[in-house]
């Protein structure tokens, strides 16, 4: 079934990207959708290697510059191609992002540029809106650099099995891999003997059955009396073993055992570097066969003595009535070892390379954004983050590479 998600998602990919009207589109106009266009001309570039705005003899050079400081604007001002003094002109920028976030940014003049008073965080995906005042002129500009973006409709969304969760908080639990197998229930086992030495005359039941308590077992004649009689089953279980025949003298020894499996225990080996974070009553995720069977479970107690190993077993009681672990089934525990309270968290799965971060694809509508991610602390299908988005966004949780496909196909640039 994985296999042929995979092909359906790659064909569907295909045929959208065949097609005029996809779905999708690129370079949105600040979050609206837009028709298809072909790719703007690249913008010209000044010799500080910024953008190069002009307006009559007014021209400006904006560039976000990042060596050795966290990424912030600058810009040079020319008039007639000469270079003009910083403190001549008076310049606000804002940044509107997705979700119609609005970061102005002001400048003070430095050396021969002005200087933003903020640092632009990632990603670098806006609309700039840019307002130069000089000797009483008011000069405009607006244009998009966006990175990381995409467009994709909902019923697009739907057709690929995109899903989306908000991000929040979360109670991390650290966990531990053990392993182990199933076996009986010490407490639901018995062996049956005979209570005096006899001729074994027939037996009732054969390995493999099923018999209920009460349930004739053998019948014995007595070697004293020559009497005959029946040994019953003490509990109702399976015949786990059958160690006597009719003919055969019962000698005291054990002549069947029997399982009762409706509650069976896994036994799990904790090695010594970690007995002591291995608690009674701690959580366990048991995992058992080759299709991802899983249980809820909690471990009922921890064994004094160790085994040939040094492993100490940590045991956890399961109720087998439904007989969906069978006695001598290996299984893999996750033992829930530490919480942490983690104030914002995603989900694992979620997660994406994109240039040198990791990221996640926020949803505003229709669009779809990289959040480039500082993380934290790791625990099962969470990860911590630290920073990079913000409590109550909407994100992608399954099939995200979807949208770092469909991102790098549109060729989104780091654009300065």
């Amino acid at each position: 079934m994985r296999v042929f998600h995979t092909l359906f998602f790659a064909m569907l990919a295909l045929v959208l990207a065949a097609c005029s009207d996809g779905g999708r589109s690129h370079g949105d106009n600040g979050g609206q959708d837009a028709e298809h266009v072909e790719a703007a001309p690249e913008p010209e570039k000044g010799p500080h290697r910024g953008r190069m705005l002009r307006d009559g003899n007014f021209t400006l050079e904006l560039a976000i510059f990042e060596t050795g400081v966290p990424p912030e604007y600058r810009a040079w001002l020319y008039q007639d191609n000469n270079p003009l003094a910083p403190e001549s002109t008076e310049l606000t920028v804002k940044l509107t992002r997705l979700g119609d976030v609005v970061d102005t940014i002001r400048f003070k003049p430095q050396s021969d540029f002005l200087r933003g008073d903020s640092v632009i965080y990632e990603p670098h995906s806006f609309v700039v809106s840019i307002e130069a005042r000089h000797e009483g002129k008011t000069h405009t500009w607006q244009y998009d650099s966006f990175e990381g973006r995409t467009a994709i409709e909902p019923e697009v969304a739907a057709a690929l099995e995109i899903q989306t969760e908000v991000a929040g908080p979360v109670q991390l639990k650290e966990t531990l891999k053990v392993y182990g197998k199933v076996v009986p229930d010490p407490e639901r086992q018995r062996t049956v003997q005979a209570r005096f030495d006899g001729v074994i005359t027939s037996v009732h039941a054969s390995l493999g059955d099923k018999v209920t308590q009460g349930q004739p077992l053998f019948t014995i004649e007595s070697n004293e009396s020559l009497k005959t009689h029946t040994i019953s089953a003490p509990i109702s279980g399976i015949v786990a073993e059958r160690t006597a025949h009719p003919g055969e003298q019962t000698q005291g020894r054990a002549l069947m055992r029997i399982v009762d499996s409706t509650s069976v225990w896994a036994e799990l080996a904790v090695f010594p570097q970690d007995l002591s974070r291995v608690k009674p009553g701690a959580e366990v995720t048991l995992h058992w066969g080759s299709d991802g069977v899983q249980r809820q479970a909690t471990i009922n107690r921890i064994d004094l003595e160790a085994v040939a190993s040094q492993a100490v077993h940590a045991r956890v009681k399961l109720d087998n009535r439904d007989g969906a672990l069978r006695p001598g089934v290996f299984v893999t525990g996750d033992v829930v070892v530490a919480t942490h309270d983690a104030p914002l968290a995603v989900k694992r799965a979620g997660l994406q390379g994109f240039r040198d971060f990791t990221v996640v694809f926020a949803q505003v509508g229709n669009q779809y954004e990289v959040r480039m991610l500082e993380l934290g602390r790791e625990a099962g299908e969470w990860v911590e983050v630290l920073g990079g988005i913000e409590p109550g966004t909407r994100y992608v949780t399954e099939n995200s590479y979807v949208i770092k496909a469909d991102i790098e196909k549109s060729g989104a640039a780091h654009d300065h």
